[in-house]
This record gives C-alpha cells, sequence and structure tokens, in this order.
C-alpha cells in the first residue's frame, strides 16, 4: 500500500520552456491549475540575475533581450547529463547564456549576479522554478506547501530523474513521487472525458512540449490506467522548431544586408522572441511576419514566413516523431486500428502539420483536442498527489501501473549489454540474475550497470559502478546474485549478494557519477534559503522606497495648495521643504541604502508635516 503524506500536495509540471503548478480541490472534486502573480495558468522556466535581484518567470522572459548573459531558460535540457554529451555541445552553440565544464563534468552555469561571477548547475536553475511554483500554489492556498508530485519525460533517464528530485529538495519541496508527463496527462484526461470508464479503451499520448517529446500507449478500464509502452526523445520540441527558424532568419538577414548576426546575443534573443510568436501564429494563420526594430547594427529587420516554409523547415524533425510514435506502438503490441483515443499534449502538439500527420497514420480518426494541451501535464501530478495524500478529500479509486522507459543491464565479457529488466517493464519492479566469475581464483567482480537498448554495453549510457570481493574459487564455481529494483519514480537500486558456505554480503550501488551528494544538496538548499532572504531583503526595499516616494509625492501636491501653503509659517515651510529635497536625494541614491533607511526617514516625514497640519487644523477650530 502507497504511503500516505500529511498536508497539501500539489502537482507540478516541470517544463523546458513553461511550467504549470495544480492543485486537488475536493470540494469540488477537480484539479485547479492555478494562475501566477501575472494572472497566468503557466510561467515561463526562466532565471535572470540582474545587478540588483534574481527574477523568476515572467519578470526574467520579459528582460531577457536585455540581459541575455545572465537569463537562463532549458535548464531541463541540462539536468542529469555530461558536459561533454554532445547534445549539450550543440546547444551551447544556441544559447546566449555561458556553459562550462565543473566537477564530474558537470555542466555548469556562470553568470554576473550583484557584480560577482556565480556558477549554478541546472538542479539549483530548476530549483528556482520549482520555488517559485510553490510559492504561486502558497499563495493560491494561503497555506504551507511541501509535498509535490513532480513530472520528467517518460524517456528521462536515472540519472535525469534523480536530478529532478535533487531540484525538488534544493527548493524545500518533499518529491513524493516522480511521474511520467504522458502518464499524467492520460489521468487528466481518463478522468474530464473518459470518468469510470467501463469499457477497456486503448488511449494513445502524445506529448510535444517545448523541448521533449514523449508518446505512450495506455489501456484505461474501470479506473486501471495500464501503461503499455513509452518512447519518446529528450531533446525535442518547440524549441528546435524555433531554432530552424533563427538559423533561417540569421541567414536571411545575411543574404540582405551582408552582416552576420549570429554573435550577437541580444539581437539572436529579440529575433528567437518573434521567431517564437510567428510560429504561435502559424498554427492558425498561414503566414506570418517577422518585424524588429534596429535588429543589428542599428538595421530594421522585416520578412515573412509562409505555414509551408515553417513545415519544411522542420519535416525532418516532424516525421522523427512520426517514427517515435511508430515504435511506441510496436512496443506496445497495439495495432494502431485499435486505438480508441489519440490525446494531444503540449504545446507543440498545436502544430497544424503535426496533426495531420497523425490523421494519416492513425487513418484519419479524430484527434482529441477537448484537453487544455498546456494544463493536462500538471492536472494529471495533482491528480497523483492527491491520492498520496491522507488529508485531502478525494473519493478516486485510481490505480496507476507506469513503466520503465529503458532496459537496464549489466556489462558482462566481450563488452555485451547483459539486460536484467527490458524496457516497458511494469514499475515498481524488482528483477535478479545470476553472474559468475570468469577466472580461476578470483577475488573480486567488477559490476557496471548501465541503461540504453544498444547491445554493445559501452555504447549505452552508465548509470555507476561497484567492486565486489568474492573468495577465491575456480572459475564459474561462485554465484552472484544481483538484484535491479526500480521504485514508483523510476529510480533504480542495485545490489549483489553472494551466498556460498553461508556468507552473505551486500551491496548497493554507490557510484553516481554527475548526481549530486548529500553535502552538495544541502550547501545548495542554503543558497537557495540565502536567495530567498535577499530577494525578500529586496522586496522590503522596493517597498519602503515605494512608500517614500507615494509619500512624498502626496506631499507635493499638497504643499502645491496656495491655501495650504498661506497657512504654514515659515519654520514648518522651511522643515518640510527641506525634507522633501532630503527625500528626493535618498531616492535617487537608492541603490546604496537599506530599506530602514526609508522607512524611518518616511516616519521623520509624516512627522513633520502631519505636526505642520496639525497646526492648521487648530487655528481653523480656533477661527470656528
Amino acid at each position: 500500500m502507497a504511503k500516505k503524506y500529511k498536508g497539501p500536495a500539489i502537482g507540478i509540471d516541470l517544463g523546458t520552456t513553461y511550467s504549470c503548478v495544480a492543485v486537488w480541490q475536493g470540494q469540488n472534486n477537480r484539479a485547479e491549475i492555478i494562475h501566477n502573480d501575472q494572472g497566468n495558468r503557466t510561467t515561463p522556466s526562466f532565471v535572470a540575475f540582474t545587478d540588483s535581484q534574481r527574477l523568476i518567470g515572467d519578470a526574467a522572459k520579459n528582460q531577457a533581450a536585455s540581459n541575455p548573459a545572465n537569463t537562463i531558460f532549458d535548464a531541463k535540457r541540462l539536468i542529469g547529463r555530461k558536459y561533454s554529451d554532445p547534445v549539450i555541445q550543440n546547444d551551447i552553440q544556441l544559447w546566449p547564456f555561458k556553459v562550462v565544464a565543473g566537477k564530474d563534468d558537470k555542466p555548469e552555469i556562470r553568470v554576473l549576479y550583484k557584480g560577482d561571477e556565480k556558477c549554478f548547475c541546472a538542479e539549483e536553475i530548476s530549483s528556482m522554478v520549482l520555488t517559485k511554483m510553490r510559492e504561486i500554489a502558497e499563495k493560491f492556498l494561503g497555506s504551507t506547501v511541501e509535498n509535490a508530485v513532480v513530472t520528467v519525460p517518460a524517456y528521462f533517464n536515472d540519472s535525469q530523474r534523480k536530478a529532478t528530485k535533487d531540484a525538488g529538495a534544493i527548493a524545500g519541496l518533499n518529491v513524493i513521487r516522480i511521474i511520467n508527463e504522458p502518464t499524467a496527462a492520460a489521468l487528466a484526461y481518463g478522468l474530464q472525458k473518459r470518468a469510470n470508464c467501463v469499457e477497456e479503451r486503448n488511449i494513445f499520448i502524445f506529448d510535444l512540449g517545448g523541448g521533449t517529446f514523449d508518446v505512450s500507449v495506455l489501456k484505461i478500464k474501470n479506473n486501471l490506467f495500464d501503461v503499455k509502452a513509452t518512447a519518446g526523445d529528450t531533446h525535442l520540441g518547440g524549441e528546435d522548431f524555433d531554432n530552424r527558424m533563427v538559423n533561417h532568419f540569421v541567414m536571411e538577414f545575411k543574404r540582405k544586408h551582408d552582416k552576420d548576426l549570429s554573435g550577437n546575443p541580444r539581437a539572436l534573443r529579440r529575433l528567437r522572441s518573434a521567431c517564437e510568436r510567428a510560429k504561435r501564429t502559424l498554427s492558425f494563420d498561414t503566414d506570418a511576419t517577422i518585424d524588429i526594430d534596429a535588429l543589428f547594427e542599428g538595421i530594421d529587420f522585416q520578412s515573412a514566413i509562409t505555414r509551408a516554409k515553417f513545415e519544411q523547415l522542420n519535416l525532418d524533425l516532424f516525421e522523427k516523431c512520426m517514427k517515435t510514435v511508430e515504435s511506441c506502438l510496436t512496443d506496445s503490441k497495439v495495432n494502431k486500428s485499435s486505438v480508441d483515443d489519440v490525446v494531444l499534449v503540449g504545446g507543440s502538439s498545436r502544430i497544424p502539420k503535426i496533426q495531420q500527420m497523425l490523421q494519416d497514420f492513425f487513418m484519419w480518426k479524430d484527434l482529441c483536442l477537448s484537453i487544455n494541451p498546456d494544463e493536462a501535464v500538471a492536472y494529471g501530478a495533482a491528480v497523483q498527489a492527491s491520492l498520496l495524500c491522507e488529508d485531502t478529500e478525494n473519493s478516486l479509486n485510481l490505480v496507476l501501473r507506469d513503466v520503465t522507459p529503458l532496459s537496464l543491464g549489466m556489462l558482462v565479457r566481450g563488452d555485451v549489454m547483459s539486460v536484467v529488466i527490458p524496457r516497458n517493464t511494469q514499475i515498481p519492479v524488482k528483477m535478479m540474475h545470476n553472474y559468475f566469475t570468469v577466472k580461476d581464483d578470483q577475488s573480486n567482480i567488477f559490476f557496471r550497470v548501465y541503461e540504453g537498448e544498444r547491445l554493445k554495453a559501452t555504447e549505452n549510457n552508465l548509470l555507476g559502478s561497484f567492486n565486489f570481493s568474492i573468495p577465491p574459487a575456480p572459475r564459474g564455481h561462485i554465484p552472484v546474485k544481483v538484484c535491479f529494483s526500480i521504485d514508483v519514480d523510476g529510480i533504480l537500486n542495485v545490489s549483489a549478494k553472494e551466498e556460498t558456505g553461508g556468507n552473505e554480503k551486500d551491496i548497493t550501488i554507490t557510484s553516481e557519477k554527475g548526481r549530486l551528494t548529500t553535502l552538495e544538496i544541502e550547501r545548495m538548499i542554503q543558497e537557495a534559503e540565502n536567495f530567498k532572504k535577499e530577494d525578500m531583503k529586496f522586496m522590503e526595499k522596493v517597498n519602503a522606497l515605494n512608500g517614500l516616494d507615494d509619500y512624498l509625492y502626496n506631499m507635493r501636491k499638497v504643499m502645491k495648495d496656495d491655501s495650504v501653503t498661506s497657512m504654514l509659517n515659515s519654520l514648518d515651510k522651511m522643515k518640510i521643504n527641506a525634507a522633501m529635497i532630503k527625500g528626493k536625494r535618498l531616492i535617487d541614491d537608492k541603490q546604496e541604502q537599506e530599506a530602514f533607511v526609508f522607512v524611518e526617514f518616511q516616519r521623520e516625514l509624516e512627522s513633520i508635516f502631519e505636526s505642520a497640519m496639525e497646526k492648521i487644523n487648530k487655528s481653523y477650530s480656533d477661527e470656528d
């Protein structure tokens, strides 16, 4: 039976480009998508650093063009990967911010914050976005939130899942479950559109977001959600379509003006924003315009792009999506003619060419466009969160059975991948395999654990390794039982045991190269707390400054009234004018001052001004 947690729990869709948060409302028997302080139901996954503060969400994205080198996005594409990964090396060419190699080949993002150079790993940036989502939820609920279900792409590997849990820990969240995005979307669709479905239905989830792509096949019947297969690409989405458009217009600009803007981060950021808007326009119109004033070296840039040209630029990526669709159906052993519902999730699933290719593939079956593709994943995460909380009023009785996306196994002689848990095995799961010595009198076995689908082990992803001691014996005489167990979050634990002559040894895999250590997580939690204090200090200063500015403004209005100033004696008038001049200097010199300076001076102002006004009121009373 699943452990139950106390207190409210939220569902967070931690997206590459946008994130979304939801909470189950028992009284309404539905999940509520929570809007942010800008009134938007999705929040950009952007973090920015300036000379005075840290910005997250809409505020960060809005200043990206003027501060491109210190505005971080796409952290999800870095999380759980190595700096040397060809995917990262390719992306670095497109990002305006600096990514460098850190300890154990871990990518680090280098920014300028308050005049100092700072380095952050992807988990820290993601934790800042998670912190923002937590704050949005706490403001809505009016209470502290500690528990959360966080979604990840179904094709996230073990290290990426662990890194996402680490990001939650740094944000001060207890991540009670990691759930696959298409599975979360299926929960949302099943509850909103197929509640209490008696007959068995095959559901195909097509989830194409800003940075990742996932597909899953599920069977739904009587509140049982059974994932049959999953496939995807953790580096395919709307960002890649934007990149193709950006490259297209960079070449056009060069052709028209004989100038290369590719080395200018500010110009590229403005062009990228315009391309993103054009892409959205092309989802409902056949052409879109790009019009940017003084894009590069004072040159205005105007151009247009048709839907047909956009499709031509990205056709190979769209076809890549369809190959993944076909692969997933093959793995699930479900014929495409047996699929009852094709559900579209993720903002990029709105692209007409994608929809047309899906309809062609599924023999013109109607696509399910009835759930919000931007919100479905967060909705499903909130449902899962409610099921795991004992304090939540929830009448649902759902059973969710997910699968592991990649095969897991060991390297054996000849660089062969010995699979222990095949891909698309239902989780949680525990499987064992016996391994034997390959030499006489061998005293230890060095185990290497991999995940992936290649037959050659070293071409897969190395998760970790450990050395296991055994008593010397003839070759093949001592069996070592290796146990692979995957928990409900899809995270792997490996142990080994040797049982000869009553001797038992247990060892758990400890080498997780690239994963944060407990000490590193604790350090980052402390840094996150320091950021929170800095942000609060900044807001206190802004509020105090605005309060003083408003009070001075009202004083000036009053002092412009001749009927008031004529009643003031010369000493009071001199005191008020001197105080207003001092107040203006304080505001002009705001960078050097702390919040308490503005607060104390406002009190001083109020004392001087209100004392003078009392004298005027007293003189009116005496006249009466």
